[in-house]
């Protein structure tokens, strides 16, 4: 049987909401403090009290320490994750992960590198311990896997160290890319960078509650206290079978949007010819499907599909390109399995194509089209050949 825990994050997510909902599974205390105190911390302590959030308990974590005024680097926090001779290695590889995950996405939003981004908010005491005290709670608790739902931001605007930002902030953003999340109008952070580096790091996949047999329920307390609900984290932890678990530890999921016309006095050229400037601009995908119209016209239905950051690019080369005068647009959740780039040496030369990793664990390899014809051409034979030949590379290699 497999440990599993669903993050209910329907109040958002921060470390000190995690570390609480963690808490209050079951994991102790006292031995989060000595772990953390153990990365040369030995004035920090960590205290847990039972609080009413609307109506509901949950456990608030309360972080501790003397005033400090240090602003850190990544390999600051990685030699004291490295010295604390009370967080299991375990642990510490969680606690790298999640660092690692807020230093890319702080060296993109300034345009620095892991080596020369330093932490703020992050790299205080009080985030510190909660980062690391989590890694230590999934390590006492035992959990093997992380789902999560959907993530609502929440809306407004925030102050941090470089002033004034929109929710949510810069480094939240960027860290939720490949995340699904929902909107929110309550006006305040409900994700945190810290419980967005959480999520990013552990979950692997996110969706509605996974099949499981559940044990236990802890719910996390944020800080504030909001009129239109509890601001709380719930988290479910549960066992299911190697199997069912598999079928989440490898499909990823996303939201993207989707752009329709229906188009009947287009040319096929023109279609052709949009499709093509939609791909180029960015679109995951583009196509095209048959259909009746009114009046009984033969026609078709243009559809890209896109992230959100791309929407009224895109809409502009319909309308641009085509005889569009409307568009459909709607988001959709989108589930689909890692893959990886990857080039097979065959006799016929290096091919390109990408490792899919199957829900079972097992992998496939798909040979990119343009790269099998080229090969085809260069060498005189079929793009079966090609194929042929990669596959048999590719197994040879992996044996």
């Amino acid at each position: 049987m497999v440990q599993i825990a669903y993050f209910d994050c329907i109040s958002g997510i921060s470390g000190d909401m995690t570390l609480g909902a963690l808490v209050d599974l079951g994991a102790d205390v006292t031995a989060i403090e000595s772990a953390v105190r153990s990365m040369g911390l030995p004035e920090l302590t960590i205290r847990s009290e039972t609080v009413k959030k609307r109506g509901f308990r949950a456990i608030a974590v309360h972080i501790e320490h003397p005033p400090e005024h240090a602003h850190r680097h990544l390999h600051h926090i990685t030699e004291m994750i490295d010295r604390a001779t009370e967080v299991p290695k375990a642990a510490q590889q969680t606690a790298h992960q999640i660092f690692q995950k807020v230093a890319e996405a702080e060296a993109k939003v300034h345009g620095s590198t892991l080596e020369k981004v330093h932490f703020h908010e992050v790299g205080a005491i009080d985030s510190i311990a909660d980062i690391v005290g989590t890694a230590v709670a999934m390590d006492l608790l035992g959990i093997e896997t992380i789902s999560a739902s959907p993530i609502p931001t929440g809306t407004g605007e925030i102050t941090i160290a470089h002033g004034r930002v929109s929710i949510p902030a810069p480094a939240t953003a960027e860290l939720l890319q490949g995340i699904p999340v929902v909107g929110s109008d309550i006006r305040a952070e409900l994700t945190t960078p810290t419980g967005a580096a959480i999520l990013k790091a552990c979950a692997t996949s996110f969706g509605p509650l996974p099949s499981m047999t559940m044990k236990a329920v802890g719910y996390g307390a944020g800080s504030m206290d909001l009129e239109a609900q509890a601001n709380v984290l719930r988290v479910i932890l549960g066992e299911t079978d190697k199997e069912t678990a598999g079928l989440h530890t490898q499909v990823e999921a996303d939201r993207v949007v989707i752009l329709e016309s229906n188009l009947d006095d287009s040319t096929p050229e023109q279609l052709a010819d949009c499709a093509s400037r939609l791909l180029a601009a960015g679109a995951l995908d583009v196509f095209q499907t048959p259909c009746t119209m009114k009046k009984g016209r033969a026609g078709v239905i243009l559809t890209a599909m896109t992230g959100s950051n791309d929407v009224t690019l895109l809409e502009n080369i319909i309308f641009e390109h085509t005889t569009a005068i409307g568009i459909r647009r709607h988001h959709v959740d989108r589930h689909k399995l890692r893959r990886e780039a990857t080039v097979v040496d065959t006799e016929y030369g290096p091919i390109g194509g990408k490792i899919i990793e199957l829900p079972s664990g097992n992998h496939r390899l798909t040979i990119e089209d343009d790269d099998a014809r080229n090969a085809a051409t260069a060498n005189q034979t079929t793009t079966m050949e090609i194929r042929r030949a990669a596959a048999a590379a590719y197994t040879s290699q992996t044996q």
